[in-house]
């Protein structure tokens, strides 16, 4: 896995990436400081992956998501923030980054998050995605509960495409949720996509923030 870190913090740059060259499967083609850094990498070192600060001078990485993104849609993109920063990650979320991180997160987190991200996943800290979308923890609890009967009527969506949608939020790929479901990956595969379509979504990303938005999860 080919990744590069942009961090403006040095110390947190630096630390990431002789973190990262200890793990046999990842190397960490380049660094940065800022989002010009970032897109400049992306044009140059084409990385898998991009693990990004969000909160940058110069370039913010939601502004360096969204340039990205529109230049090169393969490349992942990975939010290290903070509880704080909850009005950013919707933005990059929408500018089409894989998720988002804690920067007090694990190494190994970290890693799996990297690892998920690159796989086609999403990465999303369920608490983080609440505050996110409401204004308290309060009301947050209280959109969370639906009868499962509503959520069906409201969207058209069966049972089996709920649990599915509630999965993936989870950040499980196609085949765990297989492996969940008792189906094959392909089965899955194709439910998603007519979960797309019913949901007015086009990625696993936009689809998790339906959940959270909707009550679903």
């Amino acid at each position: 896995m080919r990744i590069a870190i942009v961090d403006d913090e040095k110390l947190i740059c630096e630390g990431l990436k002789i973190i990262f060259q200890s793990y046999p499967d990842i190397e960490v083609i380049a660094t940065g400081s800022n989002g010009n850094d970032a897109l400049k990498i992306c044009e140059e070192k084409n990385p898998e992956l991009l693990l990004m600060d969000i909160r940058m001078p110069e370039c913010n990485g939601v502004e360096a998501t969204k340039k990205i993104k529109k230049s090169f849609s393969d490349i992942k993109i990975l939010i290290l923030t903070t509880f704080n920063d909850t009005e950013y990650i919707q933005k990059a979320l929408q500018y089409g980054a894989s998720g988002y991180l804690l920067k007090d997160s694990s190494p190994d987190v970290i890693y799996d998050g990297i690892k998920a991200a690159i796989s086609g996943n999403i990465v999303i800290n369920p608490e983080v995605a609440k505050t996110m979308l409401f204004e308290n923890h309060e009301e947050a609890e209280e959109r969370l509960i639906r009868p499962l009967s509503e959520i069906q009527d409201e969207f058209g969506l069966s049972q089996k495409e709920i649990e599915i949608i509630r999965l993936v939020s989870e950040g499980l790929s196609n085949k765990q949720i297989a492996y969940k479901q008792g189906l094959s990956e392909g089965t899955i595969k194709n439910n998603i996509s007519v979960i797309f379509d019913k949901t007015f979504v086009s990625d696993r990303t936009q689809l998790a923030a339906f959940a959270f938005k909707n009550g679903i999860v």
